[in-house]
C-alpha cells in the first residue's frame, strides 16, 4: 500500500534551513532514519521509504512552494495514489514554535503550498500537518521571517519535534488519519509563549 508524504519548501540553496522549509527538513529526517536518500526526479525529489509493509513516498517538490500542488498531482497520478493517502508537511506561522497540528482537511489558511495544491487538485480534503514556526516578527515584514533561519537553539530543538512528526507520518499510514489525530495532537501542542508566562506567574505570585 503506497502513500505520498509532500514536505513543502523551496528548492535552492538560499532558501535550505529556513523556516519556510521545514517540510523539507522532516523528509530529510525521515529519510536519513530509513538509510535511504532523495534522487531528483520530474516535479521533485522522491525517496521511497518501506514501513511495517507500507511504502511512503516521500516527495520534496522542486516547483518553489506557490507550484506545490502540479508536483503533487504528478506523483499522485504516477503511482496511482489516492488523495486519501495523500499527507502534506507545512510550516505555519499562526502556531508557536514546534507546536504540531494534524488535520484531515481545511482550508489553506494562507499558505500559498496548501492553497495550489488544493486548487490544483480540486478538493482540499487531504490531510496535512502543520508545524509552528513562530511569529517574531514585526508588522509587514512575514516575508523575512519566514524566509530567515533558525537559531542554534530552535534548530536543536525543533530536532526533536521533528522526531514526532516522523512518528505521526508513520501512523498515517499504519493506523489511518483519525487515530492519529487522537494519538498525537495532545503531544504535538506547545503553549505559545505568552501563556506560557502568564501561566507561570499566576503559579508563583502569592495572590
Amino acid at each position: 500500500m503506497k502513500y505520498l508524504i509532500a514536505g513543502l519548501g523551496n528548492i535552492g540553496d538560499e532558501y535550505a534551513g529556513t523556516r519556510h522549509n521545514i517540510g523539507f527538513m522532516v523528509l530529510d529526517a525521515m529519510a536519513k532514519a530509513s538509510n535511504s536518500s532523495f534522487t531528483d526526479k520530474r516535479y521533485g525529489y522522491i525517496c521511497p521509504v518501506k514501513y511495517k509493509g507500507r511504502e511512503f513516498i516521500l516527495l520534496k517538490p522542486s516547483t518553489y512552494m506557490n507550484l506545490s500542488g502540479n508536483a503533487v498531482r504528478y506523483w499522485l497520478n504516477r503511482e496511482k495514489i489516492e488523495t486519501g493517502k495523500l499527507l502534506v508537511i507545512v510550516d505555519d506561522i499562526a502556531l508557536p514554535l514546534g507546536s504540531i497540528r494534524m488535520r484531515p482537511k481545511g482550508s489553506a489558511g494562507g499558505h500559498n503550498g496548501l492553497e495550489h495544491i488544493s486548487s490544483v487538485l480540486g478538493t482540499d480534503e487531504y490531510a496535512r500537518i502543520r508545524i509552528g514556526i513562530g511569529n517574531g516578527f514585526r508588522k509587514g515584514s512575514q516575508v523575512n521571517y519566514v524566509l530567515s533561519t533558525w537559531n542554534p537553539e530552535e534548530k536543536k530543538f525543533l530536532e526533536e519535534r521533528i522526531e514526532l512528526v516522523i512518528e505521526m507520518i508513520r501512523s498515517f499510514g499504519t493506523i489511518g488519519t483519525e487515530l492519529t489525530m487522537t494519538t498525537f495532537n495532545k503531544a504535538g501542542k506547545i503553549k505559545p509563549a505568552a501563556e506560557k508566562k502568564e501561566n507561570k506567574g499566576d503559579k508563583d505570585s502569592p495572590e
